[in-house]
C-alpha cells in the first residue's frame, strides 16, 4: 500500500530534518518497502501557534514522504515518530491499495502548484 508522511520539525536545523527524513526511510526499506521520494517543503508558518516539549512553536519545517510499505511498517514509522521530540506534527495518509490506482502517482510532492502551468 501507498502511504504519505507529511511531517513538521521544529524549525531551524536542516540537518535534524534530513535525519528524520532518512530515519523514516531506513525503517521502510529494512521491513522490505519502498520509498517513492522525500520532499522538503521548508519552513512555514504553523496554522495556530503549538506549544510542545515546553517551548512555542509558530513555525515548522515541512517534509513529505512517500512510500510503500505493509500496515506493520506504516505504525513501526509512527512510533518512531511520536517518540521523536523534533518532531512537532505528523500525518500518515494511505493513499490507495491497487496497483491500478497508483500507478501515476510519483515520488515527488510539489507545493502550490498551478494546474494551468505548463509541465516539462
Amino acid at each position: 500500500m501507498l502511504y504519505e508522511l507529511i511531517g513538521v520539525v521544529r524549525p531551524g536545523n536542516l540537518a535534524e530534518v534530513r535525519e528524520i527524513a532518512k530515519t523514516t526511510g531506513n525503517i521502510v526499506l529494512n521491513a522490505g518497502g519502498v520509498v517513492r521520494g522525500i520532499t522538503n517543503w521548508g519552513v512555514f508558518h504553523l496554522p495556530k501557534p503549538m506549544r510542545k516539549h515546553n517551548a512555542t512553536h509558530n513555525t515548522g519545517h515541512y517534509f513529505v514522504v512517500r512510500f510503500d510499505s505493509s500496515a506493520r511498517t506504516q505504525h513501526a514509522v509512527r512510533r518512531t515518530l511520536g517518540l521523536d521530540p523534533r518532531m512537532l506534527r505528523y500525518s500518515v495518509v494511505k493513499m490507495g491499495g491497487t496497483l491500478e490506482e497508483l500507478r501515476s502517482v510519483v515520488g515527488e510532492v510539489q507545493w502550490n502548484v498551478d494546474p494551468d502551468a505548463k509541465r516539462d
